[in-house]
């Protein structure tokens, strides 16, 4: 990438010589971005907002045009006006000047509170994987783990894996406990990963999600033991699970019943212990049938919570997205 400061041409020519050969671009992105002041309520950052919007409608509809995006980032204070092209059109683009650019520049620096002005180019490609090959690579990535030697990574000290497990357990549960009171939810199904499989470390993954939360405790954890829950953890030879279910809600849901309908999914599944409260299972890595935990766990997911709507414990999908309520690890940034 080229970064030029105040001036509107940095030549796109550097680009192309900077790139490495084995990465492939078919978009160039150019970025106009400053530093605006937070004075006087924002006052540069909106004289900025209404210059780009004098010359949006320019940009927009410039030849090759694929997106025009605005960044604006309250903490550094940054204003950044990101334009993509094909590759080509940003060519003929370049040698126009990047117009509107220099009279967008230009307003930016006559405005009391803007500083650091700059320009930037650089490759901009969606890289985001399709369904397909993300189960391709998730498949190479598990058979890869299935055939390491189980020697090949010492075993760690069980009190620390302990800690780590009630840690990000304790966590989740506050967690768990935020995302149900908000959706209105009485179950809750998702998924850990320090257990890696194991069922034992799992039930106190979900005991420290259902631990009462001590108010004097600088960082809360638990809190969720209301809340009825299905938790996996994906290990590289099985998949453990963990039903929950509170004195509270045994009427409405057997526990050996939903996590029965779950393991029973899959061939080999199976039901380990039985319990009003905890109930645990496993579904084992099957190679040759395409078994793998991280494989079949988000769609395990959604069966568990068409179980519980199927008794009316668990909302209804309105229709408006393919997509039925999962929550994995993404879903918790703190996780």
């Amino acid at each position: 990438s080229s970064v030029d400061q105040l001036s509107p041409c940095a030549p796109a020519a550097l680009l192309v010589v900077n790139v490495m050969p084995f990465v492939d671009f078919s978009h160039i992105a150019r970025e106009w971005r400053c530093k605006f002041s937070a004075d006087s309520d924002n006052a540069s950052l909106m004289a900025a907002q209404a210059k780009l919007e004098e010359i949006l409608a320019d940009v927009s509809s410039i030849e090759g045009v694929v997106s025009v995006q605005r960044v604006v980032c309250g903490g550094c204070l940054d204003f950044k006006v990101v334009t993509k092209l094909t590759k080509k059109e940003f060519e003929a683009w370049e040698k126009a000047g990047f117009a509107p650019e220099a009279d967008f520049l230009g307003a930016l620096k006559a405005i009391a509170g803007i500083s650091n002005i700059e320009t930037q180019t650089y490759t901009l490609e969606e890289v985001k994987m399709n369904k397909k090959d993300i189960k391709k690579a998730q498949e190479k990535k598990e058979k890869e783990q299935a055939e390491k030697p189980k020697d090949e990574k010492p075993p760690e000290d069980p009190a620390k894996k302990l800690k780590k497990v009630i840690k990000e357990g304790g966590k989740r549960g506050v967690e768990i406990e935020g995302a149900a009171d908000m959706g209105g939810l009485q179950f809750f199904c998702t998924s850990v990963d320090e257990p890696e499989g194991d069922v034992t470390l799992l039930v106190e993954s979900v005991k420290a999600m259902n631990a009462k939360s001590d108010p004097s405790e600088e960082e809360r954890k638990g809190g969720s033991g209301h809340i009825g829950k299905m938790v996996f953890s994906a290990g590289t030879s099985q998949l453990a699970i963990v039903a929950y279910v509170p004195e509270e809600k045994q009427g409405e849901l057997v526990c050996e019943e939903w996590l029965a309908k779950v393991v029973g999914v899959h061939a080999g599944g199976k039901v380990l212990k039985a319990g009003k409260d905890y109930s645990t299972g496993c579904i084992p890595t099957d190679a040759d049938k395409g078994v793998f935990p991280l494989k079949i766990r988000e769609g395990l997911i959604l069966e568990a919570n068409n179980f519980l709507r199927g008794k009316g414990l668990f909302p209804e999908d309105n229709g408006d997205s393919d997509d039925d309520m999962v929550f994995g690890d993404d879903d918790f940034p703190s996780a």
